[in-house]
């Protein structure tokens, strides 16, 4: 079997002494005429079904796109030799034959037995041809491999354009800037207008968050949140075939670990684009990984880069924040949105909420407010200045929670618009237990994933209920597992107001309030407002930065 087939034999091979030129004169004329038109392709039958293929190529594609079966790669994985490959086929055909479809192929050992060296076929053509696509993955013309060399060019030029792009972007940023400092030199900060003011700090804003991600901390924090990380894969995995030849964009890929479970999935392409210097570092992954010839990295803004394909199938993104909006990533996922998303497309994750509840927790009073009257017998209550201004992220234990929460905003990731996003909401909480005063609120949010962009959650939906039917979600709520998100405590500043304490069933009613810190910002003012209806109401505004 290590030859050619008898019909595919040139006839220079044969025994010229034998025919006389009379003989080869015929041959000329007669003989050429069959052999010339042969064709060099023969029927295969299919390693899964009975059906008969034009050739090997067509049966190798349909097994791998039907059947996950990569014979080629498979090849390459368990480095196989001619006799080996042979062995493989016949290993699989018995396999097929006895009814199992999914044959183990994990390794040499399934099929190491020389029983497989007998076809299962008789004339099996595939084993006459693994020298042919042998040699189109050595490079022959026509071949697959010449076929990913081709691709993988048009990709690599794909990418020379777009530095090319921001080369010549970064080059007219660094000309604006230095004629800026000149206009400085001849103009006074007073004369500067307020846009140019606004956009510098903009700028300087954005390079401040992005270079945030460039290092590995936070990503080892995001990677080992196993709530976080296990839902995106659960997800993608359960539902394969909604992902499998679909176009994937990932917003903020940062490691490329989402991108890589979309590819892993079936996706046909998957864009990946992140602002920060971890594209680099998500580059290097995606190719250890062999997943170069899916996922394209992109580095820029989603709002600037030019994407190599005009719509996408799918948006996954990981943009979520302290309080779910804090860093103002999901504006940038609405403008993809809007921009990229084919209609009837899906977003992933495809609903979040977010959640109040009332606090009364005295040790952390002590802790973060108290402690200040006292250090090692210094009084240091100058700290004390402002310190009600700021939100905390902390994990609250669930004992110092007297009512339940309420969903006060559901976010539907498919329709919300970026002007939603800044908003005044009511919410109402009626206390469980006696409390000797409301110290504060706690804010968290819940996030999930369903699998059509025509899906609704309930008003009131809690993750673990929605688990139990099978949908993939989670919680960043005290009553969960820990995540890197944790809670946002906003502390009530009761002034020199002696608290009051309230009675179990007593209703408190309130709105909540979220606003950028201004129009470019990515820190976040939240406010709340409430009533407790016994001469206990107040307001208060809080910074998450």
């Amino acid at each position: 079997m290590s030859g050619p087939s008898p019909s595919k034999r040139p006839p220079e091979d044969m025994d010229r002494d034998s025919v006389t030129s009379e003989d080869s004169d015929v041959t000329d004329e007669e003989g050429w005429e069959d052999v010339e038109p042969d064709d060099e392709t023969q029927p295969v039958i299919g390693l899964f079904s009975d059906r008969v293929y034009p050739d090997v190529r067509s049966m190798l594609k349909e097994s791998k796109e039907k059947h996950d079966f990569d014979l080629r790669g498979i090849q390459r994985e368990l480095d196989l030799d001619y006799l080996d490959t042979i062995k493989l086929v016949n290993y699989i055909r018995s396999q097929v034959k006895s009814g199992n479809l999914t044959p183990d192929v994990s390794s040499k050992d399934k099929f190491r037995d020389e029983i497989y060296l007998k076809p299962v076929l008789e004339d099996d053509a595939l084993l006459y041809s693994l020298d042919d696509f042998d040699a189109e993955e050595a490079g022959e013309p026509g071949g697959t491999q010449a076929e990913r060399q081709v691709i993988e060019l048009q990709e690599q030029l794909e990418r020379l354009q777009i530095q090319f792009s921001e080369y010549r972007l970064a080059v007219q940023k660094s000309l604006e800037e230095q004629l800026a400092k000149e206009d400085e030199k001849l103009a006074s900060t007073s004369g500067q207008s307020s846009a140019t003011r606004a956009a510098k700090r903009t700028d300087e804003v954005d390079s401040d968050y992005f270079s945030s991600y460039s290092y590995n901390g936070i990503h080892e924090s995001m990677l080992k949140d196993t709530i976080r990380t296990d839902s995106y894969r659960d997800f993608i995995y359960d539902n394969k075939h909604i992902f499998k030849d679909k176009v994937v964009l990932d917003v903020g890929c940062g490691t490329g670990i989402l991108s890589m479970f979309c590819a892993k999935a079936g996706a046909r392409k998957v864009v990946s684009v992140d602002n920060s210097n971890i594209i680099d570092r998500a580059k290097e992954i995606v190719y250890e990984n062999g997943f170069g010839d899916v996922i394209t990295c992109l580095r820029g803004k989603i709002e600037e880069v030019t994407l190599p394909v005009k719509q996408v199938d799918i948006i996954v993104s990981e943009w979520m924040g302290y309080g779910l909006l804090f860093e103002a990533m999901f504006d940038s996922v609405i403008y993809a949105r809007d921009r990229y998303l084919a209609p009837g497309g899906l977003m992933a994750p495809s609903h979040a909420t977010l959640r109040i509840a009332p606090l009364a927790d005295p040790e952390l009073i002590a802790s973060h407010i108290a402690f200040w009257h006292d250090i090692y017998g210094f009084n240091m209550k100058s700290m004390l200045t402002g310190i009600y201004d700021e939100a905390l992220v902390r994990t609250v234990p669930p004992p110092v929670l007297p009512a339940k929460s309420d969903v006060f905003l559901t976010l539907p990731l498919h329709t919300i618009t970026a002007e939603e996003l800044s908003f005044i909401k009511a919410f109402e909480v009626t206390l469980d237990e006696d409390i000797d005063s409301l110290d504060g609120w706690v804010i968290w949010f819940d996030i999930f994933f369903m699998s059509s962009s025509d899906s609704t959650i309930p008003p009131d939906a809690v993750p673990s209920d929605l688990q139990k039917k099978g949908i993939v979600s989670f919680t960043t709520g005290p009553d969960g597992k820990e995540t890197h998100w944790q809670q946002t405590i906003l502390l009530i500043d009761h002034g020199k107001k002696n608290a009051i304490p309230l009675k179990k069933g007593q209703v408190i009613k309130g709105s909540v309030g979220y606003q950028k810190k201004d129009a470019n910002s990515r820190s976040l003012d939240i406010t709340v407002e409430w009533d407790a209806q016994v001469n206990n109401r107040g307001a208060q505004q809080w910074s998450l930065q």
